[in-house]
């Protein structure tokens, strides 16, 4: 069941949002080569204490880290660890937190020092195929018309859009209905209505779409090793349009 938001709800919502967009911007100005994803991790958990917030992620399914780092190939669910991170690299950090009954979820993949030219433009790509999803995420219209604009962008550009992960509805819960599939033909699913509020995020990889699994449980990483990058925002639908919950 898709869960409507009152007004008073998305006021909740729009307050757990901009504290998710602040750590994300608090850890971005961290991210450089020598940094560990362990310390961002630690960084993220002291701001998550300092507001009485409680991190979305930490014990989530198990999961043993408030930030979920993966740099590279890998896709979603990296564990931080305590390796520095290298010039050229790219990071993907995804993070939410619940702070007064509503969750807020973002993920922005980061470069780290120089990047190279093709590194850049993936994320380049990803972020605006974020960007298309979120402009066709317009009351009247239908659910796929988000996925398939995500698609649409990324592929364009000669990119792997990721099958096995997809957005989400958000609210009370972290995860709730809909899926949102980054992939798909236009004009199908359920109708957007105001009051919706969706986690759209586009996991566009370098080459192949394929994704296998790591022995821990949690880790994605592309099947054939090449880069991937990661761009969420928290969005509510309007009658006046699309609104970031997450925009700083």
């Amino acid at each position: 069941m898709i869960v409507l938001k009152t007004p008073a709800e998305l006021d909740r919502m729009r307050k757990s949002g901009q504290m998710v967009a602040e750590v994300l911007g608090m850890l971005e100005r961290r991210v450089k080569p020598g940094v560990t994803t362990l310390e961002l991790d630690r960084l993220a958990e002291d701001q998550c204490r300092k507001w009485k917030a409680r991190p979305a992620f930490k014990g989530y399914g198990g999961f043993p880290f408030t930030i979920c780092a993966s740099p590279n190939d890998q896709v979603v669910h990296g564990f931080p660890n305590s390796v520095p991170l290298s010039e050229g690299e790219i990071l993907s950090v995804d993070f939410g937190l619940i702070y007064d009954g509503f969750y807020g979820d973002s993920a922005i993949t980061f470069p780290v020092g120089e990047i190279a030219d093709s590194t850049r433009l993936l994320l380049e790509v990803t972020k605006r195929s974020l960007e298309e999803g979120i402009a066709s995420a317009v009351s009247g219209g239908r659910l796929s018309d988000i996925s398939n604009a995500v698609q649409k962008k990324a592929e364009s550009a000669g990119f792997g859009v990721v099958r096995e992960f997809v957005g989400h509805g958000i609210g009370t819960r972290l995860h709730e209905d809909p899926q949102i599939p980054n992939y798909g033909l236009p004009g199908k699913g359920p109708k957007l209505k105001p009051g919706m509020t969706l986690a759209i995020e586009p996991m566009v990889n370098a080459g192949s779409p394929a994704v296998r699994v790591l022995e821990d449980g949690w880790t994605a990483v592309t099947l054939d090793g090449c880069l991937s990058a990661h761009f969420e925002h928290t969005v509510a639908i309007t009658e006046q349009g699309p609104e970031i919950l997450t925009r700083l």
